[in-house]
């Protein structure tokens, strides 16, 4: 018990001591910039060109890593589709290491499967194509969509999205309220914004709930997409 008291009397002090040593720090840099740890001292413009420079390889990476561990041909499985007639995709895509089939694999336990080194690297982990940037990245049709109904553009000017178009969700996606089953898909095939969300939930939606989307559907400005330096865009939108 008196262990314990003279430990919790040692870590007070040293809490304490920290959390001066960072407000005096943070203290310091006050009037310099409104973030602690992200400090831009690049010009946008210098920022834009370098990242617009590095694209063509960054991409070009990701797309050989794509390339490398799935089959990403359109082949649309007959007779089965998703929302708004969109094909499925079919058959296995993963791709194996050269002379391994999946009954190789499946007759071979973990330890040798680790030793050979014939793990399929589909399931591994899928990096961000530009991961120390990071952020979200939007498909064209997506992009061009929000353009039209209000005005913001999600282009990046760092990276394009890549998965190809046949792998994706139908677009606009369907909505399905669980509380009215019986109404199917309400979203209209409209993309939902904030500008068209009243018209299509007016009457099926309670007030509250109306008042709770609309907060939801409000562009913020965000990492990757704002008016601050840390931005991704070369409009220098919110969203």
């Amino acid at each position: 018990m008196n262990l314990l008291k003279h430990r919790s009397m040692w870590a007070l002090p040293a809490v304490v001591t920290l959390s001066l040593a960072f407000h005096v720090a943070h203290a310091q840099d006050q009037g310099k910039t409104s973030y602690i740890k992200v400090d831009i001292t690049e010009a946008f413009a210098s920022v834009m060109a370098r990242m617009q420079a590095a694209k063509p390889d960054i991409e070009k990476r990701h797309s050989d890593l794509l390339s490398e561990r799935y089959d990403l041909s359109d082949r649309p499985a007959r007779g089965v589709m998703m929302e708004r007639n969109k094909p499925l995709q079919e058959g296995v895509r993963v791709k194996l290491a050269e002379g391994v089939t999946w009954e190789t694999l499946a007759s071979l336990g973990p330890e040798e499967i680790r030793n050979k080194n014939i793990f399929p690297t589909g399931f591994y982990p899928l990096p961000h194509p530009n991961h120390p940037e990071g952020g979200m990245v939007f498909p064209h049709f997506e992009i061009e969509e929000i353009k039209q109904l209000d005005g913001r553009d999600l282009t990046r000017f760092d990276l394009d999205f890549d998965i190809p178009d046949h792998f994706l969700p139908a677009f606009p996606p369907a909505i399905y309220l669980t509380t009215r089953p019986d109404l199917g898909d309400v979203s209209q095939g409209k993309l939902l914004a904030i500008n068209n969300y009243y018209e299509i939930f007016n009457g099926i939606l309670n007030p509250k709930q109306l008042e709770g989307l609309r907060l939801l559907l409000t562009p913020f400005p965000q990492q990757q997409f704002n008016a601050t330096e840390d931005d991704l865009t070369p409009f220098r939108c919110t969203s």
